[in-house]
């Protein structure tokens, strides 16, 4: 078992299955036997508003909460969501964002623009930045929904989890009328991420 504190920061729009993931993500932890802490932030999330979740766990947690700069991994279901919250991952960090664009009210209102070349911005800063189209992946495992499933496929791909593990998490936290579906999602998302020339956390 590790000694060391892992601290995932997970952040995205209401109604992208923020807190879903983080239930996964602890389910999958715990079932490894760490000590498990999870905060959750609600937003405005029916009105398109922020939704993050920090999930910190290790041989002993003692505080739920993730300082800045101290996130070892950034998973992000919304590119302007990542760019809203970089500043909590370590710079040797890894980025794992959706390349999927969700306006916020003031793009709607027409009071500013949504900003352009954000992932590849964020790439320039966090060199372990991995950007995937998981909501087309998830839709083409039979629902949309599922693109924060494939995400965190891949992501426990990238920090070389057992695949077992995640299966299982899923299989426990995710309603009896979309599993299926998310097991699609969940191991294209390892797929991807044994595609990519990019591993280990």
């Amino acid at each position: 078992m590790n000694n060391e504190i892992t601290n995932i920061l997970i952040v995205g729009v209401g109604g992208q299955g923020t807190l879903l993931t983080s239930r996964i993500v602890a389910q999958i932890a715990v079932d490894m036997g760490y000590d498990v802490k999870i905060s959750e932030v609600h937003g405005m999330a029916q009105r398109g508003g922020s939704v993050v979740t920090q999930v910190r766990y290790g041989p002993k947690v003692y505080s739920p909460i993730i300082s800045k700069g101290d996130a070892d991994i950034l998973l992000a279901f919304e590119k302007v969501e990542a760019a809203r919250w970089l500043d909590y991952l370590k710079p040797d960090g890894l980025a794992v964002i959706n390349d999927q664009r969700i306006d916020p009210l003031p793009v709607l209102s027409g009071k500013v623009a949504y900003p352009t070349d954000i992932a590849e911005r964020i790439a320039q800063v966090i060199p372990r930045t991995i950007v995937i189209n998981a909501t087309d992946v998830a839709a083409n495992c039979g629902d949309s929904r599922a693109a924060n499933v494939v995400m965190v496929g891949l992501l426990t791909r990238a920090m070389q989890l057992p695949e077992d593990e995640g299966r299982i998490a899923v299989e426990r936290t995710v309603p009896a009328r979309a599993l299926d579906t998310n097991l699609k999602a969940y191991a294209e998302g390892r797929k991807l991420m044994e595609e990519s020339c990019m591993t280990g956390i």
